[in-house]
């Protein structure tokens, strides 16, 4: 695992949250929406099946405690979950928290309008809040 890198397009759209056993937790510099990124901390992983069956495993298990989680402490009316890579291969699963009637409603956020950078208390209340959500769910602590 020493040699993870997250893809430098991922670093500069979003901010770290924290480390989970296997991802690798940020929050997209989009403050229209909670919007997170899991990246698994392993070099040259771009597809799913790229990942051994526990890590597969590992994977959508913290996506689906921090979408669960996400949801229930910010609210919201649906939860997408994605995984693309078209613009960035390097394998990373979108948690996005939609609510009807933001800016992209009800299409996709890719794409629509112009993202609203976090300022930096309300990247450092979001970031708290995440921690504590986080933090509340005991499967997404490290071992």
């Amino acid at each position: 695992m020493s040699d993870f890198e997250p893809d430098s397009r991922l670093v500069e759209d979003s901010y770290p949250v924290t480390e989970l056993p296997l991802c690798q937790l940020r929050l997209m510099n989009d403050a229209r929406y909670p919007w997170l990124v899991l990246i698994p901390r392993r070099p040259n992983v771009v597809e799913v099946f790229d990942l051994d069956d526990d890590a597969q495993r590992r994977l959508w298990q913290e996506t689906g405690l921090v979408g669960r989680a996400l949801k229930e402490a910010l609210g919201g009316d649906k939860l997408n979950i994605a995984t693309l890579g078209n613009m960035v291969p390097q394998l990373h699963v979108h948690v996005i928290l939609r609510r009807q009637g933001d800016d992209a409603w009800p299409g996709p956020v890719w794409g629509q309008g112009t993202a609203e950078p976090y300022d930096l208390d309300a990247l450092a209340a979001m970031r708290d809040r995440l921690l504590a959500m986080v933090e509340g769910v005991d499967a997404l602590r490290q071992d």
